[in-house]
């Protein structure tokens, strides 16, 4: 992990969009994190984990069993094995939700397809500090069995297993898209039916989890630079 006395953590979003004409989900996510590095993990990119203090896992319109015609699916869970052995702080959106789990030994499964505002019970975490209860569900997969270490930190009515978070990693997920906006909605209607609930776009706050996360990635590495300072200083104290 990097512990850069100066300047922002060093994140990296990490993109698994195979299709070039829906990646307006990764765009937008990618937009919340202007100072991050974009890597292209279908395209063959990877990040250079030593470097890392916090990683970003995109949506997808893949799916995590397509891993017999997809190889990078069976890397994409390998490196995600690889942030946890690590430490990294990691956070999964939508695919990225569900290949944490399915890297961990869970399970994912088609399920009916939810292209809506939908309401979800969020859990008492930082990563949940001042997000809103209505939230963009754009999915047609969901985690229907949980990952070894991971416990469910949020769920909706159509989805038992909507958020989740590591036990002792820096580790967290959701199933919804943080990243979406209204201004997406076309985008949105050109990929699937959008179904128009009782909610609102004015009902979701865009952007917070992001917010929340690169928080905690930022707190985590002054404290890790402290720490390498301290030990440096004592390594230098003559007895």
């Amino acid at each position: 992990m990097s512990t850069a006395d100066a300047g922002k953590p060093n994140l990296y979003v990490v993109r698994n969009e195979p299709n070039p004409d829906r990646e307006y989900h990764c765009d937008a996510l990618a937009s919340w994190f202007p100072d991050a590095t974009e890597v292209d993990f279908v395209a063959g990119e990877r990040v250079p984990l030593e470097e890392a203090d916090g990683v970003v896992l995109t949506g997808s319109t893949a799916g995590v069993y397509e891993v017999d015609d997809r190889p990078w699916i069976a890397e994409a869970e390998e490196f995600v094995r690889d942030l946890v052995d690590r430490g990294i702080p990691t956070l999964g959106v939508c695919f990225g939700h569900q290949v944490v789990n399915s890297a961990l030994g869970g399970t994912v499964e088609q399920v009916e397809t939810t292209h809506a505002l939908v309401e979800a019970d969020l859990g008492d975490d930082p990563i949940f500090d001042g997000v809103a209860p209505v939230v963009v569900a754009l999915h047609g997969d969901a985690v229907t069995e949980l990952g070894d270490g991971l416990e469910v930190l949020a769920s909706a009515d159509h989805a038992r297993i909507f958020g989740t978070r590591h036990r002792t990693a820096p580790l967290w997920t959701v199933q919804f898209h943080p990243e979406i906006e209204a201004e997406h909605r076309e985008a949105i209607r050109e990929a699937g039916d959008w179904d128009e609930r009782e909610f609102s776009f004015a009902d979701v706050t865009p952007g917070r989890v992001f917010e929340n996360f690169e928080r905690l990635v930022a707190e985590r590495t002054t404290a890790a630079a402290s720490e390498t300072r301290s030990a440096v200083e004592t390594a230098g104290t003559p007895e």
